[in-house]
């Protein structure tokens, strides 16, 4: 049975998607890119900025699934640009300061609305 993750406190979908979907001990998140919950627009600020909006709406994707980071286990980070990886990492190692999950980094043409950096993560609880 599949059940739809849905928060107020992370971007509202913007296309025929879902924030997550729970599949009996898993909660595949969609991708996450900075935009403000609030608003709807791409946070102002460096690569880095739009990393911590990332983080900080999968986050709360994650709390509306009763999960945190420490029960991510695999995420995938899109970035516009190759040359963003070290601050990127920086920014996403804040969040991930135990068991750090598997993880695969890549470099794309594009990303929604622009913006720099896209995240996706699934976790298990």
């Amino acid at each position: 049975m599949l059940e739809k993750i849905l928060t107020p406190d992370a971007p509202a979908p913007i296309g025929p998607y879902n924030q997550a979907i729970r599949s009996g001990d898993f909660i595949f998140c969609s991708g996450q890119i900075p935009l403000d919950p609030a608003t709807g627009e791409l946070v102002p600020g460096d690569v880095g900025a739009q990393t911590r909006q990332v983080m900080k709406n999968i986050s709360a994707v994650l709390a509306a699934a009763d999960a945190t980071f420490e029960n991510v286990v695999k995420t995938t980070i899109f970035l516009l640009d190759m040359g963003d990886f070290s601050a990127v990492n920086a920014v996403y190692g804040e969040y991930f300061t135990g068991l750090a999950p598997a993880r695969s980094t890549v470099a794309v043409v594009a990303l929604p609305k622009a913006s720099r950096v896209e995240i996706e993560v699934l976790a298990r609880v």
